[in-house]
């Protein structure tokens, strides 16, 4: 069982930044794939971004690349997300979440139903 507790989200105007933080208890977490979601209202939830169990290997969506970085810190049982240059289309509930799977292939990347663990979500607001 793995329990994840997000923070850092908050209210910013556009073209700020943020750094999203995700805390997971257990021992094993570097065994983990970590993933980042966002849930705008109305919408279904969506891939930001993800980092393999060693961080190895990163992965983003499309509408993210060259602003938002994954990142993470297995001694300290955290994974990041620093939001660059942000848009008021990036305002959503963000959301972290665990796959048992450290590693992962094409579309699995990116789908909600390959992590089996999810935070309680933190929302970042960003005014025009």
């Amino acid at each position: 069982q793995v329990q994840l507790v997000e923070t850092g989200g908050g209210l910013v105007q556009a073209g700020g930044s943020l750094r999203l933080s995700c805390a997971a208890s257990g021992r094993t977490f570097s065994t983990y794939g970590m993933g980042w979601f966002r849930q705008a209202p109305g919408k279904e939830r969506t891939f930001v971004a993800r980092a393999s169990g060693s961080a190895g290997s990163t992965h983003y969506a499309d509408s993210v690349k060259g602003r938002f970085t994954i990142s993470r810190d297995n001694a300290k049982n955290t994974v990041y997300l620093q939001v660059n240059s942000l848009k008021p289309e990036d305002t959503a509930v963000y959301y972290c979440a665990a796959d048992a799977n450290p590693y992962c292939a094409g579309s699995g990347c990116s789908q909600p139903r390959s992590y089996e663990y999810w935070g309680q979500g933190t929302q970042v607001t960003v005014s025009s």
